[in-house]
């Protein structure tokens, strides 16, 4: 009998300890998975305030036409069908794949750390989770690869990252930036809206344990101010969001949802249901115009209003004096912000491609009529040059060839210590 318990103490021992070693490593576990989560009206990680400095890395996964000096060739569909003109579809699948591989590395996010910025947002388009043609592949696209590598960067870097769907299914916005047909069919869509939340589900599935990501930007900026329907469109948002968000939560409960504003995301008055969900928050965009707190009373007045934050996605492409002094008005209202964008050819941005010699004939191509194949035939340019000006882009647009924008940079005062409300 003795012998009995002193086994059977010994064995409640073991169990005590094994138990206690598994929930410390739990605990370890927890830890080391902080989500970044809404708290009122501010943003909270680990008892602290998270105030979200940063910018964008747009034109990496959704091409803007502009970003590479275009002007009527402006979306990623438009850039495509001029590349396959131009040098034809396997030229302009391998560019897309090496583009990728170049035009955001781990030296950028490094570099994007080392100015005092915590936070990324990820521009991205909706294809690259399906097997439509987009980018270089055809099937199989490697949209959670890219962004893998990207997570593991800004893991490494100390930044977070918010993912943003620039171009939904249907398209929400109705021009250039979402890649659409000219008008935001996702809203008359069933099939487009069930894909639209079919991706989403699997993203956050994919996601949903990864602390690195801050939040799910549903929609960048929906319905353009263009349509005589708008107000009716406008109307159609907020129940999208909800239905979305409701099949998200039922995958993932830990990251924070962000829902823009239609017409460039500034206009907030269709929105009537802010208790929908308990960890999710409002994005405003602004470019130009007055730097003052006056200029942004609409966006923190419906803030205030809902007692959740309110995050400035998108702002940018100004004098180096208007930003500074509107990064102070924001940091003192409470408004996180991710300028726009890192990087591009020109100025205005973190740091800036150099065109390359002969550039100036591939936009030349580009603003060319192709509306006839006769066009078309006319104004391409010849072949091997032509191969070899966008060979010398692909390497022109890796960080160490780039050129950091100091005084743009400076403007933010990324490193500074300021105290936001």
């Amino acid at each position: 009998m003795k012998r009995f318990s002193f086994i059977s103490l010994q064995i409640l021992i073991y169990i005590i300890a094994a138990t206690v070693s598994v929930m410390l490593v739990f605990c370890d576990s927890a830890t080391e998975k902080q989500f970044i989560h809404v708290q009122g009206p501010d943003l909270v990680l680990d008892g602290n305030k998270y105030f979200i400095r940063g910018t964008n890395l747009g034109n990496w996964l959704n091409p803007e036409g502009y970003m590479f000096g275009f002007g009527k060739t402006n979306s990623a569909g438009f850039i495509n069908q001029m590349f396959c003109q131009l040098v034809g579809p396997d030229m302009t699948a391998e560019f897309w794949k090496v583009f990728k591989d170049h035009y955001i590395t781990r030296e950028d996010i490094d570099f994007i750390a080392s100015t005092g910025a915590n936070t990324v947002r990820l521009p991205f388009h909706y294809k690259l989770f399906t097997d439509q043609d987009y980018m270089g592949l055809y099937a199989n696209q490697d949209g959670f690869e890219r962004i893998d590598s990207l997570v593991n960067w800004c893991r490494s870097a100390g930044l977070h990252v918010i993912l943003d769907m620039h171009d939904a299914p249907g398209g929400q916005t109705g021009d250039n930036i979402d890649d659409s047909h000219g008008y935001p069919w996702l809203f008359e869509s069933a099939t487009s809206r069930q894909l639209f939340c079919d991706i989403w589900v699997k993203i956050a599935e994919h996601y949903k344990n990864e602390p690195v990501i801050l939040g799910y930007d549903l929609l960048n900026e929906p319905v353009a101010p263009y349509f005589e329907n708008k107000d009716l469109l406008n109307t159609l948002l907020e129940p999208l969001y909800k239905e979305v968000t409701a099949a998200i939560r039922k995958v993932d409960t830990n990251h924070i949802i962000i829902l823009g504003a239609p017409q460039w995301n500034s206009n907030f008055d269709p929105f009537t249901d802010w208790t929908f969900d308990g960890n999710m928050m409002y994005s405003c965009h602004r470019y130009g115009g007055d730097p003052s707190a006056a200029a942004i009373a609409g966006f923190i007045a419906f803030r205030d209003k809902t007692g959740l934050p309110m995050y400035m996605g998108e702002i940018g492409h100004n004098t180096n004096e208007w930003m500074s002094d509107f990064c102070s008005v924001m940091e003192e209202n409470n408004i996180g912000w991710t300028f726009w964008p890192y990087k591009k050819m020109g100025g205005s941005c973190f740091v800036s491609i150099k065109a390359p010699a002969g550039w100036d004939k591939i936009v030349s191509f580009a603003e060319a009529p192709r509306s006839t194949y006769d066009e078309i035939r006319k104004a391409r340019p010849l072949q091997e040059p032509t191969r070899e000006i966008l060979n010398e882009f692909l390497s022109l647009c890796l960080f160490g060839k780039c050129s950091a924008e100091e005084e743009y940079i400076r403007a933010l005062s990324l490193k500074e210590e300021r105290t936001s409300n």
